[in-house]
């Protein structure tokens, strides 16, 4: 990352405000329980929060504060004296707010920004992982912040599955304890949920931000990555960390985290202006420097960032579960000891291997990480691993086969689909028609094809709760100059490691008296094709091949037929690379799928190996270009996803005005900008194993504002299986 983007109207009128009334509180607050007799329950304070040992105690806006190890004994001592029966429902059962500004929880997918707070964190490098490091940061703490925010979601983990059981909408009543079916459900968080990293070291950092000053900067970081609008922000999360040796909102001895949003009026110096409608954020403090306090050695030894990550854990999963506090998931009986509590504070500090206890969490590739449970309303108890649970319509889309037409000749294809809800209607769109086509929203397929070819279709239909279904297949339009050479399709094939195959292909001509001599490419490793049209041989390697048959006649006439090849492993995974035309050798986009002048053998980007790559962009004008690919990967296979990026921009500054999408299905996997260029190749890997025994479609998508050309060259590709 460059020089970071600084903002004109940025922290000057803010540096230094505090309200003294509200900071003397703060003091009072945390010498109470050693100054004067505890309070009863009975007793009113400045807060709905009564435990005066709470870090919430008069600071109400400490949503999920994260209480000190010590702090937490003292809080439970307290809470055992005063708490009473609770007669309706169980003393952690959590109940739905009514939401605020109809937002209760995260219910698409999380978009996690990390805001390094302050110049003190040091200059900044990259390391191995491609990561932000900081020379400020001894304990490596910005790189497991990254690494861990990647993870959630991969590696088939189960910690951060206990969100989806949380809701949300219209049809969720306040009090609620449970979700209806119509409800709108957190999704799990598959392939990660890091979106950005911005290093502010424009000016240092408070050395005791207030809570109204980490709402700033919040907000500030929104504009910094470009998400202007209310609808940007609904699935935003932003974490604010400050820099080792400050005290972020007097959090030393006290508490380790907490989270909340801009428009809590309770905030110290009051809620925060945001343009962009509701910022959620969390006040992240370089807890190390609070020792065993804040969880230091809590999990392992010496466990330098047990509580580092613990504390970045509880916060993310409470803002999933009660985004706008504290209209989401929180304990709002007052008879129970739990009180105001959100689903992490009711399970923080379990000791490793008690009930509900912390534990690491691996997160495959991107590393093993100390994390604590959560509530669990529908286990009743402190889950750290939780059943994936599914909830909403289900879509399918009835496939129509692989399909033919000749160029001049008109179309007109019905796609149809079911949906698991009665009443439901179904929209319909398509990527990958061929030249001349078009889809209607009811799922016609129509129009004159204009160009031969082979185009791989997708067609998606979408209901009206936003649920959606697709399938594929390939469309040939064949030329009607000369001869007409026909294959005949024999359907997607599968097979197993080490077993024989043997595959007659046929096809046809419209002369007579021509011989067809065969080819193919994409055959699965160990597989051939003879000149008369018999695939043969023992697949080698297990994985998802898109093969293309081609038939050619004495004429030089042509015709193809492209289907997939599925070789599973015969007992175990046996590893092997899935992506076809990996380094874009071959000179032709076939087997991916990609915008007109992507495939490039030109010297004006050097290619990292061999003489062709992928070159995105760089016409210095509002431009989108899309490379993609779809291979299944096994079950029961680890899969990992690896390319080589290079970028070179004539844009300047650090705002980010042309951008590179990495997706995997509908999740993003990363996001590059001008503001990553790089005078070289740097490789870029991502854990794809949460998509064992699926199909995926890994995708890049470039696109290029109106001026100063930004390119994204990508080489030697590979989706490889263990």
């Amino acid at each position: 990352m460059g020089t970071p983007h600084i903002r004109g109207t940025v922290r000057a009128a803010i540096t230094g405000l505090a309200s003294l009334s509200l900071v003397t509180g703060a003091i009072i607050a945390a010498a109470a329980p050693q100054a004067v007799a505890a309070p009863s329950a009975s007793q009113s304070t400045s807060s709905a929060v009564a435990n005066p040992y709470s870090p919430q105690y008069q600071h109400p806006y400490r949503h999920g504060a994260m209480p000190t190890i010590q702090q937490n004994d003292k809080m439970k001592a307290w809470a055992a004296d005063q708490a009473t029966p609770n007669a309706t429902t169980g003393p952690e059962t959590l109940s739905y707010g009514g939401g605020i500004d109809g937002i209760g929880v995260q219910s698409g997918h999380s978009k996690v920004y990390l805001v390094f707070y302050g110049n003190q964190w040091g200059s900044q490098t990259t390391d191995a992982n491609g990561n932000a490091k900081f020379s400020g940061d001894s304990a490596g703490a910005a790189g497991a912040a990254q690494q861990m925010f990647k993870g959630i979601g991969t590696n088939g983990e189960t910690w951060s599955a206990d969100l989806t059981q949380w809701c949300d909408g219209p049809n969720v009543s306040a009090g609620a304890t449970s979700c209806p079916s119509n409800a709108a459900f957190v999704p799990y968080q598959s392939g990660g949920v890091l979106a950005g990293v911005w290093y502010d070291n424009a000016a240092a950092s408070p050395s005791a931000a207030t809570g109204h000053q980490l709402g700033v900067e919040a907000v500030n970081a929104a504009a910094h990555f470009g998400n202007t609008t209310a609808a940007a922000n609904r699935d935003a999360y932003y974490v604010v960390l400050s820099p080792h040796g400050t005290n972020p909102d007097s959090y030393q001895n006290q508490y380790c985290a907490w989270h909340d949003y801009n428009g809590d009026s309770t905030l110290t110096g009051g809620a925060v202006t945001s343009p962009y409608g509701d910022i959620a954020f969390s006040n992240q403090p370089y807890n190390m420097d609070s020792g065993a306090g804040c969880g230091v050695g809590f999990v392992n030894s010496p466990g330098t960032l047990d509580g580092w990550t613990m504390t970045l854990g509880h916060e993310w999963h409470e803002m999933m579960s009660d985004q706008n506090p504290a209209g989401g998931w929180t304990n709002q009986q007052s008879g129970s000891s739990f009180n105001g509590q959100e689903n992490s504070d009711e399970c923080a500090w379990l000791s490793p291997g008690t009930a509900g206890g912390a534990a690491n969490i691996s997160f495959g590739s991107f590393g093993t990480y100390a994390e604590q449970a959560s509530w669990s309303n529908d286990t009743n108890a402190c889950a750290i691993s939780h059943a994936i649970l599914t909830h909403g319509n289900t879509v399918t889309v009835n496939n129509p086969g692989n399909q033919s037409t000749v160029v001049g000749t008109a179309v007109s294809k019905q796609i149809t689909g079911s949906d698991s809800a009665s009443g439901q209607t179904l929209t319909y769109s398509a990527t990958g028609l061929p030249a001349g086509l078009s889809i209607s929203s009811s799922g016609l397929i129509s129009g004159t094809p204009s160009a031969a070819g082979t185009s791989s279709v997708t067609v998606t239909a979408t209901d009206t709760t936003g649920a959606t279904g697709s399938t594929s297949f390939t469309w040939t339009v064949t030329s009607t100059t000369g001869n007409t050479v026909t294959v005949n399709n024999p359907g997607n094939q599968s097979g197993t490691v080490g077993t024989a195959v043997s595959l007659q292909v046929t096809g046809s001509d419209s002369a007579s008296g021509q011989t067809l001599t065969y080819s193919a490419t994409g055959l699965p490793a160990g597989l051939s094709i003879s000149s008369s049209g018999l695939i043969s041989g023992t697949p080698s390697a297990a994985g998802t091949s898109s093969v293309t048959v081609t038939a050619k006649d004495t004429t030089n006439a042509t015709g193809s037929a492209s289907f997939s090849w599925t070789v599973a492993t015969g007992g175990g995974c046996t590893g092997g690379q899935l992506l076809g035309n990996p380094g874009f050798e071959t000179g032709t986009a076939a087997p991916w799928t990609a915008s007109a002048g992507v495939i490039d053998n030109s010297s004006s980007e050097a290619a990292h190996g061999g003489s062709w790559k992928a070159w995105m962009d760089g016409y210095g004008s509002t431009h989108t270009d899309t490379l993609s690919q779809t291979v299944t990967i096994p079950a029961g296979c680890h899969a990992s996803l690896s390319f080589w990026l290079h970028i070179d921009t004539a844009e300047t500054g650090t705002t980010a005005y042309d951008k590179l999408t990495v997706q995997a299905n509908s999740t993003t996997l990363a996001t590059y900008s001008n503001v990553n260029k790089n005078t070289g190749y740097v490789q870029k890997t991502f854990d794809l194993s949460s998509y064992a025994g699926q199909s995926v479609t890994l995708k890049f998508t470039g696109t290029e504002d109106s001026s100063l050309q930004t390119s994204f060259v990508i080489d030697d590709t590979a989706i490889t299986t263990s």
